[in-house]
């Protein structure tokens, strides 16, 4: 071989070399590839946002990302929780109160339809200690297109009489959660619309109260909210999901 064909042998794999390294310089590395944590305010509370990489972790065995394209807090005051599509992952969504505020009247005003979530996205409002203290609102059909997309829950779930489903009927983008958790029962309710201290009974979706035994007592609980997916399951319908709140209040 000739020293001519050499050289071009060599500028060609130079070439080809440069190019490789400026390309995986211009990938967008995957933002949830980094375990960490960011703080948002929101509703005047601080609240943390948490990212666990490419470690799987429940519910459902997801991945959860911390990112801006999956939790942040808009122009109005809003915040998003969003599942995402990063390669051939999906990322979920979680925030958590930074402080515990233990027995209280806690009140979730949403901004968006819950009732048009994928059948195989959950939508959670709770409050959590451990998963044996743990109060929860739902939103899923849990993986059935017909299935009741509400439920409130005192753990553990499996325990006749503590959880109560129902279907859930907004009416409109906005609809007002709560859980009153006091010492000897638990008061759950689901209302059309935005807070208001008395609701007109035509627009409450479901109300019910819990006096059981498994009341957790008042220890370090979180509220937390959060966006999954049943089992880890793909949307049904391949589309990325959101569950927007315009207002969290303790009463």
């Amino acid at each position: 071989m000739s020293d001519k064909v050499l050289l071009l042998l060599n500028l060609i794999l130079l070439t080809s070399g440069l190019v490789s390294c400026k390309d995986k310089k211009e990938e967008k590395p995957e933002m949830a590839d980094e375990i960490r944590q960011r703080v948002l305010m929101f509703s005047g509370y601080e609240w943390i946002a948490e990212g666990y990489g490419d470690n799987k972790i429940n519910p459902g065995q997801n991945y959860f990302s911390c990112s801006e394209e999956n939790v942040w807090i808009d122009k109005k005051g809003n915040l998003h929780l969003r599942i995402t599509k990063r390669g051939d992952k999906w990322y979920c969504a979680k925030l958590t109160l930074k402080e515990s505020h233990s027995y209280n009247k806690y009140v979730f005003t949403l901004g968006s339809r819950v009732d048009k979530l994928d059948r195989n996205v959950v939508g959670g409002l709770f409050t959590y200690l451990d998963d044996s203290n743990e109060i929860d609102i739902e939103f899923s059909k849990w993986g059935i297109k017909n299935n009741p997309d509400g439920q409130f829950i005192v753990q553990p779930a499996h325990k006749e009489g503590n959880s109560y489903r129902f279907k859930l009927k907004p009416g409109g983008k906005y609809s007002t959660h709560i859980i009153d958790w006091e010492k000897d029962k638990i008061d759950f309710k689901s209302y059309r619309g935005t807070y208001t201290e008395n609701p007109k009974k035509r627009k409450i979706m479901s109300e019910w109260s819990y006096t059981g035994e498994d009341i957790p007592g008042e220890d370090d609980e979180r509220v937390i909210i959060n966006l999954w997916l049943y089992n880890g399951m793909a949307p049904s319908n391949n589309k990325e999901a959101e569950m927007i709140l315009s207002s969290f209040r303790i009463l």
